[in-house]
């Protein structure tokens, strides 16, 4: 019996390996306990309950799939950005089998409007990501943007496209990538 498991993140690792083997579903304290080897009060010093522990291991996997990824360095357009978080969807789908689709509806209650701000912060996240990028991309045609079609409501709106290509599951970027080059470059 391992009762070295001493940490949070140790913890959350456990926990992201049964989300790829098992589903989001089967993250509860008792079987993260047995999985790392110790008792389910061990687990409650880190977790104070079992949506506490799923909403951190949620967490942990999209800063898994995002920020672990291989991108270390600036982005030098804003196609290259969006090509990125489609790699980077797909691959977490890849990963965590069944994910994406299960983790909004894991949480119910008070829970599920926590989960939700969770989320929207990730996702603002991820926004100001593209919008930084949008900004600093040099081939942007100056006259591409005005008063009305301003960068942020574009930014907006591509972010509404990768979306919904994440919950259809198309992590094909083409043709979003196309209508980009045709609107700004």
């Amino acid at each position: 019996m391992n009762t070295v498991i001493t940490s949070k993140e140790a913890i959350l690792d456990i926990s992201r390996q049964l989300v790829r083997e098992k589903g989001l579903g089967a993250v509860n304290i008792r079987t993260i306990a047995a999985a790392c080897g110790v008792s389910v009060g061990s687990i409650y010093n880190y977790f104070c309950s079992k949506s506490d522990l799923v909403m951190a291991t949620i967490e942990s996997i999209w800063q898994d799939i995002f920020h672990d990824s291989k991108q270390d360095s600036e982005f030098l357009d804003f196609t290259e950005c969006i090509q990125w978080i489609f790699d980077c969807l797909k691959a977490g789908s890849e990963k965590y089998p069944g994910f994406f689709t299960s983790h909004s509806i894991s949480l119910l209650g008070e829970e599920k409007a926590d989960g939700q701000k969770r989320m929207t912060q990730s996702w603002e996240h991820i926004q100001k990501g593209l919008s930084s990028v949008l900004t600093h991309d040099r081939k942007v045609r100056p006259d591409a943007f005005d008063e009305i079609f301003t960068p942020q409501k574009f930014t907006d709106t591509i972010f509404s496209f990768i979306l919904s290509s994440l919950l259809r599951q198309n992590y094909d970027a083409g043709t979003i990538l196309e209508m980009v080059k045709r609107t700004i470059y």
